[in-house]
């Protein structure tokens, strides 16, 4: 164990070297050690490497700057106080998804964005990072760039799902027009993955106030509809995602959305019954209660906007 912690304190000191060559060298083994040994993770961050790291988040160099936010994504995975706990690192990781389309790494982007969606696993960090607008704002122009890469898309989508996990986040992801974002995604995007990871993220944005509007102007709900018809062929993954955006929409929206859901077609009304017999056991309970409203559209649920202000998600 001192063996380690010595050589932790040796490479963090060279990561201070005026040397270039030096702080790369050191940088290329603290990504290696922090890969393969999870032990050795907090050591290195408590002998101060996070600073260092945060730091050369901004540099040009392309190779640094990879392996300080790969090395940051490994640290994140067994220790994340440190990392939040270190002044403006924050501020450098969102100097590298805002740079994405010119001077960051692609690499260094899906790292960076990799390492929000583990220290957002913790919810006390989510009111934070959530906190940070042009972090968000950063992560949804990654989704809306044509070319960006699939990685860098499938790892901004996670952290915008992790940051929409708490509740009073979401309406400033709609503000930052989140909704057309991923709704775009989702009719451009046949990867099944990349669809299932967003119609993820619709479901916990749907969880506001202010989203029956911003569906709305997207046509949401017939886009979730289309999703769940059992002629188009979606994943079981995506028909749950899309049962669960409907009856978050159904708790905080008003009469619109009620008539929308009860106008369902016969497609999409079997996709929900496919969900309730063939789901997991959450997707199965929110198939229930959504198939409810759907044959008792009519009826208000007195509870719904109490629920969507409590912040209950789907």
């Amino acid at each position: 164990m001192e063996v380690k912690h010595r050589t932790a304190r040796s490479l963090v000191k060279k990561l201070g070297s005026v040397s270039e060559i030096t702080r790369s060298e050191a940088l290329a083994e603290l990504r290696l050690m922090t890969k393969n040994d999870a032990e050795s993770r907090l050591i290195i961050a408590e002998a101060g490497a996070i600073p260092y790291l945060a730091e050369t988040l901004y540099s040009s160099s392309h190779d640094s700057q990879d392996n300080a936010a790969a090395t940051l994504l490994n640290i994140s995975i067994s220790s994340r106080a440190p990392l939040m706990s270190t002044r403006g690192l924050l501020d450098a990781i969102s100097h590298v998804l805002r740079h994405h389309a010119t001077n960051s790494s692609p690499s260094a982007v899906q790292s960076s964005a990799a390492t929000l969606y583990s220290l957002l696993v913790d919810d006390s960090y989510r009111p934070i990072i959530g906190a940070k607008r042009d972090i968000a704002y950063s992560l949804i122009e990654i989704i809306k760039r044509p070319n960006s890469p699939p990685r860098s898309i499938k790892d901004a989508l996670k952290a915008l799902f992790g940051i929409a996990l708490f509740p009073l986040n979401r309406a400033g992801l709609i503000d930052l027009g989140a909704a057309g974002a991923l709704f775009s995604l989702v009719l451009k995007d046949g990867r099944v993955g990349i669809v299932e990871d967003t119609t993820a993220v619709i479901a916990q944005i749907a969880g506001c106030e202010e989203s029956e509007r911003a569906f709305w102007k997207v046509s949401g709900v017939k886009v979730l509809e289309d999703l769940l018809d059992v002629g188009t062929g979606s994943s079981e993954r995506t028909k749950e995602n899309a049962v669960g955006a409907l009856l978050n929409l159904l708790r905080c929206g008003g009469g619109g959305v009620m008539r929308e859901v009860k106008e369902m077609r016969p497609g999409a009304v079997e996709g929900i019954k496919d969900v309730m017999e063939n789901g997991t056991a959450k997707g199965k309970s929110k198939a229930i209660a959504l198939l409810k409203a759907v044959e008792d559209g009519a009826k208000k649920w007195d509870f719904a906007m109490e629920m969507c202000k409590l912040g209950v998600d789907s």
